[in-house]
């Protein structure tokens, strides 16, 4: 099993698929990795040797911002909006969408469960 930049990653998947379980990683950047490295993206991560491995390691290492540290900066860079009091950062403190959406009738992800308003019945015909 592949453990990189603190993930493990599923050993049948292929590479190129398997890199992107680590966050800040997608296709695009997977596809990346696996050229400067040289490998087949094609390959299962079963199929890696460890020196494969440590390359890819070490690429991660040296020119992606990945897990913990993407984390923290994305989280910093809210607390930044919300202690300047813009309208992006009023907008994460409300917990209300941040990009625009409409939200009369929409965006229950971040606005949680539907609370029911008292006193409005539903008409009967």
């Amino acid at each position: 099993m592949a453990r990189i930049a603190g993930v493990n990653l599923p050993t049948n998947k292929r590479v190129s698929i398997a890199l992107s379980y680590i966050f800040g990683i997608g296709p695009a950047n997977a596809r990346k990795i696996c050229n400067v490295v040289g490998i087949d993206v094609t390959r299962r991560v079963n199929q890696l040797t460890e020196d494969e491995i440590m390359r890819i390691r070490d690429t991660i290492d040296r020119d992606f911002n990945v897990e913990g540290d993407l984390r923290r900066d994305v989280a910093m860079n809210i607390k930044r909006l919300m202690d300047l009091g813009c309208y992006k950062g009023l907008r994460h403190r409300k917990g209300l969408p941040v990009h625009g959406q409409r939200t009369h009738t929409n965006a229950r992800t971040r606005k949680g469960p539907a609370k029911a308003i008292a006193g409005k019945k539903k008409v009967t015909k």
